[in-house]
C-alpha cells in the first residue's frame, strides 16, 4: 500500500505553486490514504503517488473549480476514484457534489471514502444519465470517462437536466470533436474551450472543454 506523508503532499503542493490551505491538505491527504488502500484491491486509479496525484488529479481539479460558479450543484460522471468529484468537495464546499459511477463495487468503495473523509456527497450506484431522470444539476463534469461523441450520445436525451458540461480533456480532444460532429451530436450544442493549461512532464496541453444545449 502507498502511503501519504503530509509533508510530502505539502511539499508537492507547493513545489507546482498551488494554492490549498491547511486544512484542506489534510483532507486530500486522508482521500489519497483511503484511495490508494482500495486501489490494492480494485483499479481506481492510475495516480498512485503524491507527485502524479498532486500534478494531474489536483492540478486538473483546481482548473476545473475556477469555471463554476458558487453554490453551484456539480454531478460527476463516470466518477471512478472520484476525481475530480471527491478533491472538488474538499477544496470547494460551497458546492453540492454528488458522484456518479455505474459500477456497483466502486461505487461502494466511493462511498466508504467519502463518510470516512467526512464529506457531505451523495454517490449514485447508478449511469449519469439515470440519475438525471430524476434529478437536476447545474453543472456534469468529467474526466477519462469515455470520447465526446459517447458523452454527448448518452447524455442528448437528459439535456434539460443539466446546465452544462465540462470535460477535462488531452490533445485528442479536436479528434473526438469532429468524430462527435461526423455523426450530428453537436447539432443544437455549444462545445468550447474554456480553458487551456500545461501539467508537469508533458508536452501537450489539457483543455477544460463546456458543452450547452442550445434550447
Amino acid at each position: 500500500m502507498t502511503t501519504t506523508s503530509l509533508d510530502d503532499l505539502s511539499a508537492a503542493i507547493a513545489k507546482n505553486e498551488l494554492s490549498v490551505s491547511p486544512q484542506d491538505c489534510e483532507r486530500l491527504c486522508r482521500y489519497t490514504e483511503l484511495l490508494w488502500d482500495w486501489n490494492t484491491r480494485i483499479n481506481l486509479t492510475r495516480h498512485t503517488d503524491v507527485d502524479s496525484f498532486v500534478s494531474r488529479d489536483l492540478i486538473d481539479t483546481l482548473q476545473l473549480s475556477a469555471h463554476i460558479n458558487s453554490g453551484q450543484s456539480v454531478l460527476d460522471v463516470g466518477s471512478g476514484g472520484g476525481v475530480p468529484g471527491i478533491p472538488l468537495a474538499i477544496l470547494r464546499p460551497d458546492l453540492t457534489i454528488a458522484l456518479a459511477e455505474s459500477t456497483g463495487k466502486k461505487a461502494n468503495v466511493l462511498t466508504t471514502i467519502v463518510q470516512k473523509t467526512d464529506l457531505d456527497i451523495t454517490v449514485y450506484a447508478a449511469r449519469a444519465e439515470d440519475v438525471l431522470k430524476k434529478q437536476k444539476f447545474d453543472v456534469l463534469t468529467a474526466r477519462a470517462v469515455a470520447p465526446i461523441r459517447k458523452l454527448l450520445f448518452w447524455l442528448q436525451r437528459r439535456s434539460g437536466a443539466f446546465g452544462r458540461l465540462m470535460m477535462i480533456k488531452g490533445p485528442r480532444w479536436v479528434a473526438e470533436r469532429d468524430e462527435a460532429e461526423a455523426e450530428g451530436l453537436l447539432e443544437n450544442v455549444a462545445l468550447e474551450v474554456i480553458g487551456e493549461y500545461r501539467t508537469p512532464g508533458h508536452d501537450s496541453n489539457s483543455v477544460i472543454l463546456s458543452v450547452t444545449y442550445n434550447r
